[in-house]
């Protein structure tokens, strides 16, 4: 296959081991290896970790991103490094819609609702961090305290009450939801229909019985997780681009056998603002068919918390 002699090692940083990006990273790992391909996936705090990675971290060669935080990127003029990380950061191809899950207590019956509350918004680093303040920035609700929680903290949190709601953007079902909630629990998806929130985000719906606790089905809105890259000029820009490659043609075999969300993958999706990597673009249909570390100095969500 297009002269790859022995495995070529990727890196591939997603999110936390029971989010949809890390699953994904887990099925194409699973499939490069029939293609001589050592794929490492890493979990993370999320997209403006993996964003800062992808452009600075050795061995990081792809990314798994929300593309609001993509836009964010690119639509800051003012900071330098937001610049150099927008002009460096390649578009891969997207892959899904990223359902925004809002749980919260059974008192909470929407959006507008968390005015005073005690909320999560996910680790900082997180695409649903970034999210969560974008919400609430375009809607003008504001809660009584954000917490910068992760998932799993959040979750524990809200069973005990001491939060009222949390975040959390990852395509459904999500596996921390399906494992680590009951009817018992007392929670709820609560809707995000506010007027404002949806004239910036397009609409999406978790279907009913999407968990076993949620009988009804939830409005939403939605982002795109997209796969980017760093703009390599060397062999690592046709390692990328034969792995985009080797997904094309697999795509089908990534549908029967990995996380339900890839049945909604559209590899050739339109993402405004965005064009795809040259080194990918050549390859295009070129084959036959939980300890944390801490987190570094990250001048990317530095330069998000100013502006936010």
């Amino acid at each position: 296959m297009s002269g790859i002699s022995s495995a070529v090692d990727l890196g591939l940083i997603t999110g936390s081991k029971k989010g949809t990006y890390f699953q994904f990273g887990l099925n194409m790992m699973e499939m490069a290896k029939q293609y001589g391909y050592d794929l490492h996936v890493y979990n993370s705090r999320g997209s403006v970790e993996n964003v800062y990675a992808v452009y600075k971290r050795p061995k990081t060669q792809m990314g798994i991103v929300q593309s609001d935080v993509l836009a964010f990127v690119l639509k800051v003029k003012t900071n330098a490094t937001l610049k150099r990380i927008a002009r460096k950061t390649k578009m891969i191809f997207p892959l899904y819609n990223e359902e925004i899950h809002l749980l919260g207590k059974n008192g909470i019956t929407s959006f507008d609702d968390l005015e005073g509350k005690r909320v999560a918004i996910g680790k900082e680093g997180s695409g649903s961090y970034m999210t969560s303040r974008l919400l609430f920035e375009v809607s003008g609700i504001t809660p009584k305290e954000i917490m910068p929680l992760g998932t799993e903290k959040a979750l524990s949190a809200l069973k005990q009450g001491r939060i009222d709601a949390m975040f959390y953007v990852a395509g459904f079902p999500v596996k921390l939801f399906s494992e680590n909630v009951s009817k018992n629990d007392g929670l709820r998806l609560v809707p995000i229909n506010n007027k404002s929130i949806i004239e910036f985000y397009p609409t999406a719906e978790i279907p009913s019985n999407t968990y076993v606790w949620q009988p009804e089905p939830v409005p939403t809105v939605a982002v795109k997780a997209v796969l980017v890259s760093f703009d390599f000029r060397r062999n690592n820009c046709d390692y990328v681009g034969e792995f985009a490659g080797i997904v094309y043609d697999n795509l089908d075999w990534l549908k029967q056998n990995g996380h339900p969300k890839w049945k909604s993958v559209d590899l050739d999706y339109p993402l405004k603002g965005w064009e795809q990597y040259d080194c990918v673009k050549r390859y295009h249909n070129g084959f036959p068919g939980e300890r944390e570390e801490p987190m570094e100095k990250n001048p990317l969500l530095d330069a998000i918390k100013k502006i936010l």
